[in-house]
């Protein structure tokens, strides 16, 4: 199965083969037909890990603290073995996806294989996504449509705080 994912060693985007996600309780498999890259989220993302170490540094400077407090519990040589192990792995992006159902996880009754549905699943062809956040696809609405919900819902939300405020 193809995933978008960022390297965290080389900070390149790329398309990597992974094996396909299986079914767990409480979840849902997606076959995805559609995902929507958010431009704000994704491409600062992207963009920031091309910048120095200093510049992300200067930005973050709780993560200088908590790298600091690790090698004084640690010690240094075993801290940089555990950043090592961290740097080795992929981010995956993407949140807004929309697709047909594959497989249904334990306890799970209101969604059924074969239902068009929307998640905030990565971009990837196969997608493991907790039930609370999918939502069925109405007749009307294409798939493409509906992978634009969830910028919708963070919007949505966004209004919601700033009108409590």
């Amino acid at each position: 199965m193809k995933q978008i994912v960022q390297s965290l060693k080389t900070g390149n985007t790329e398309i990597v083969e992974f094996p396909s996600p299986k079914v767990k309780p409480g979840y849902i498999l997606i076959q995805t037909t559609d995902s929507l890259v958010s431009i704000g989220t994704e491409r600062t993302t992207v963009t920031g890990s091309k910048e120095s170490l200093l510049s992300r540094a200067k930005k973050n400077p709780e993560k200088v603290l908590k790298l600091i407090k690790l090698i004084k519990d640690n010690g240094i040589k075993k801290s940089i073995s555990s950043i090592s192990n961290q740097i080795d792995r992929y981010l995956p992006l993407g949140y807004c996806n929309s697709g047909v159902v594959i497989e249904v996880g334990e306890n799970i009754t209101d969604i059924a294989v074969g239902d068009r549905v929307t998640s905030n699943g990565p971009h990837a062809e196969i997608v493991s996504v907790p039930r609370n956040l999918v939502c069925k696809i109405p007749d009307l609405v294409s798939n493409r449509d509906a992978s634009f919900s969830v910028i919708g819902a963070i919007f949505y939300k966004a209004l919601d705080y700033a009108s409590q405020q």
